[in-house]
């Protein structure tokens, strides 16, 4: 299970629903920008990019530091990394619910093959 408290969870699954903060999310992964540099190349006021920004903090998902006058965001990779470990959990699942269709599949289409052969 990941080591993040469900409520710390939740914020970073509310967090990640949005596209923008995801879009906002793949900048940071290149490295460091500050709120104008990330709102660029968004159609959104600064304000409105600052406020996805505080959401993303809250969630844990970027940290921001002071330097001078700036205030650089940068990825955080812990909770994000929770939340993949959670995920993963659920990817077994999916696998083998995959494996059991295509076997299904290729005995419908042995027995459709079976059918055909003799008709």
């Amino acid at each position: 299970m990941a080591s993040s408290p469900p409520s710390q969870l939740d914020a970073v699954f509310s967090a990640l629903a949005d596209p923008t903060r995801r879009a906002i999310l793949s900048r940071l992964a290149d490295g460091q920008a500050t709120v104008n540099e990330i709102a660029r190349p968004f159609e959104m006021s600064q304000p409105a990019v600052s406020k996805h920004l505080k959401v993303l903090e809250q969630a844990g998902l970027i940290e921001r530091a002071v330097e001078a006058q700036r205030r650089p965001a940068r990825l955080k990779a812990e909770a994000m990394a929770d939340a993949v470990e959670w995920l993963t959990r659920f990817k077994a699942f999916w696998g083998d619910s995959f494996d059991q269709l295509d076997a299904l599949l290729l005995t419908m289409n042995q027995t459709n093959d079976k059918d055909t052969d003799h008709g």
